[in-house]
């Protein structure tokens, strides 16, 4: 089948005519191919910014700006096409940031952590940055006064190094070779005591390198040896003091006893505190008693009776 020339012109102009408003609506920010969610928010100052610029979060592009409009108030109302594969958190904010030094602008997503998505046709809250040139002003003016202060401060310093300043500061660096070579000296006086001492120093580290290791490879046997000194000096510990209140315990409890039963005029020791006659009768008996021992002093012949001749005496 033979296609005519008409034909062919009339395919061929409807490709262009759809390649045409195809590259239309992706310059003025739309996809014809994609299923986007479009979100908006109203800026004061837009400078910079224009449709199709990308809208990107963490530097990953997702969308793109799809249009912008003046409002009565003044404000510029922009809106942003994202690829429904995104979910935007409704707390998210639409940040306008420079882009490059040429003052080129993009929009930012600040995802918010709203548990509740926008929905196509939703507003997102809006901020913008500030321009690099604004940042990087305040910071010329500083550099500038600076340069200024140091220029005064090497005119100065100029200005004092005279001849006599110059001839001490040689003097003052000579001083500091001699004491950096005294310390050059000194150094060298160390590390030859330490190479003599290498051997004892290596010996030492050997040593203690051993005994670490003994601590470490017997670390469970001394855990468990001062686990059972503890308990062992803890087991004794309570045993002695238990076993010593215990006795003192029983001790003032006979105590307690023996005193009940002196106040109550028990016993003998009841007796001579509380019963007077009973005293009356012993100093009575200690009175007679010494009476007795006088009297046979002074009379022993009244109670022992001696014959000298081994006959009883009769009178």
């Amino acid at each position: 089948m033979k296609i005519t020339n008409e034909t062919r012109v009339g395919i061929i102009t409807v490709v262009a005519l759809a390649l045409l408003f195809i590259g239309y609506n992706f310059l003025k920010g739309n996809d014809v191919f994609s299923n986007e969610n479009e979100f908006y928010t109203d800026y004061d100052n837009v400078d910079g910014l224009t449709v199709s610029k990308p809208v990107v979060v963490n530097g990953y592009q997702i969308g793109r700006v799809s249009r912008m409009e003046l409002l009565e108030n003044g404000k510029i109302r922009t809106h942003f096409k994202i690829k429904k594969d995104y979910k935007i958190p409704s707390n998210s904010v639409a940040r306008i940031v420079s882009a490059d030094l040429l003052g080129s602008k993009a929009i930012v997503f600040e995802l918010g952590n709203s548990k509740t998505m926008a929905k196509d046709g939703d507003p997102l809250l809006s901020d913008v940055q500030a321009n690099l040139l604004e940042k990087v002003e305040p910071l010329q003016k500083k550099v500038e006064n600076l340069v200024v202060k140091l220029d005064s401060v090497l005119s100065a310093v100029n200005t004092a190094l005279d001849k006599e300043f110059q001839r001490d500061f040689k003097s003052s660096l000579h001083s500091i070779a001699i004491s950096l070579n005294n310390m050059e000296r000194i150094t060298s006086d160390v590390e030859g005591l330490m190479g003599s001492e290498k051997v004892r120093l290596v010996k030492i580290m050997q040593n203690l390198e051993s005994i670490t290791n003994n601590f470490k490879n017997n670390n469970d046997k001394i855990n468990a040896i001062l686990a059972n000194l503890d308990h062992l000096s803890e087991d004794l510990s309570k045993t002695e003091i238990k076993a010593t209140i215990d006795n003192a315990n029983l001790a003032m409890k006979e105590v307690q006893a023996i005193t009940a039963k002196i106040n109550n005029g028990e016993g003998s020791i009841g007796l001579l505190l509380h019963d007077d006659k009973l005293y009356h009768n012993l100093n009575s008996a200690s009175s007679e008693l010494d009476a007795l021992v006088k009297d046979v002093k002074e009379r022993p012949g009244r109670y022992i009776r001696l014959s000298i001749f081994g006959k009883k005496d009769t009178k």
